[in-house]
């Protein structure tokens, strides 16, 4: 495609019409549910995963693919543009921002939302020691929760700071507050907050121009695996409780993204989010944002207070 099938629809609008957006891990979750909610608000959004209608990731799962996340994303109001990039191999990663700057000039808001880790988790990671967990299998983890988004921030910084008001944002799990416990495993733990001081430290470069970084986390989030584990459907997604009571929070993937297009519009930013960590439910308290049921949940207080503080307060008091 070439720079005019990417120009703003004639009647494309929104708060973010005219911006160009990278969503990396746009697969599932909140990735997709991220690349939806910028084109829902205007923006044209490059979408990025491992998984196409070609040929299915690690993570083994056909039935989500980058191709309809573009679809998506442009039956949302946006346009959506599907890249298939391994984001550990950084020839691919140019190849995608060197499309990008061929194709639009510039880049306005970068996601990071590489993961793709979780068929890792489930036997060798949580519960083991450092030293019992397999190597392979720690350093994996390493891989898709830090050095992708190393690599991907390195590599389309220079084209996102063309922009006059770059925006760079982190997907993690777990807030620095919450992440100050340690995460069960240190190959999970380094991971998950690895992002955080990215976003962190990116903050301090981007200033000069006009820019800032971010680290934001769902909270318990009802994303299409965790739904197949529970074995369950959206639909009928509170029947999961049953099995993990904790599930009475969970959110809708666009939650966040609702909550991550209003900060993207947000003229002032910068001066709320620079260098910061925050979660879907501070962001939709501040903007105002809402999950797809109308709620608007916050899984981390209650844990904080409930799971943790053992105070007998129903699920329901943080919806």
């Amino acid at each position: 495609m070439d720079k005019e099938q990417h120009a703003q629809h004639p009647g494309q609008a929104g708060p973010l019409a005219g911006r160009i957006a990278l969503v990396a891990g746009a697969t599932r979750g909140a990735g997709r549910a991220l690349a939806v909610e910028l084109g829902r608000a205007g923006a044209t959004v490059y979408v990025t995963g491992r998984t196409t209608r070609a040929g299915v990731s690690e993570v083994g799962r056909s039935t989500e693919t980058i191709e309809e996340t573009a679809e998506l994303v442009t039956a949302a109001g946006g346009v959506g543009v599907a890249v298939p990039t391994d984001h550990l191999q950084e020839d691919q990663v140019r190849g995608l921002v060197e499309r990008i700057d061929r194709e639009q000039g510039r880049l306005d808001i970068l996601v990071n939302d590489l993961w793709g880790g979780e068929h890792l988790l489930v036997d060798s990671v949580f519960g083991k020691k450092s030293w019992e967990t397999p190597l392979a299998d720690g350093l994996r983890i390493l891989e898709l929760g830090v050095r992708s988004h190393v690599i991907t921030a390195a590599l389309a910084l220079p084209l996102l700071i063309r922009s006059e008001g770059p925006l760079h944002i982190e997907v993690t799990d777990g807030t620095a507050e919450f992440n100050r416990r340690y995460r069960e495993n240190l190959y999970y733990d380094l991971a998950k907050n690895a992002p955080i001081r990215i976003a962190f430290g990116l903050s301090q470069e981007l200033a000069e121009y006009g820019g800032t970084a971010v680290a934001v986390t769902p909270g318990f989030l009802r994303s299409e695996q965790m739904l197949a584990h529970f074995g369950v459907r959206e639909e009928n997604w509170r029947d999961a409780v049953a099995q993990e009571p904790a599930f009475a929070l969970a959110e809708s993937p666009h939650y966040l993204a609702r909550a991550v297009a209003a900060l993207a519009a947000d003229p002032d930013r910068a001066g709320r989010w620079a260098g910061r960590s925050t979660s879907s439910a501070e962001l939709a308290q501040v903007y105002g944002v809402r999950d797809v049921d109308g709620s608007r949940p916050d899984f981390w207080r209650y844990y904080e207070e409930v799971v943790v503080g053992g105070k007998d307060y129903a699920a329901e008091d943080y919806r």
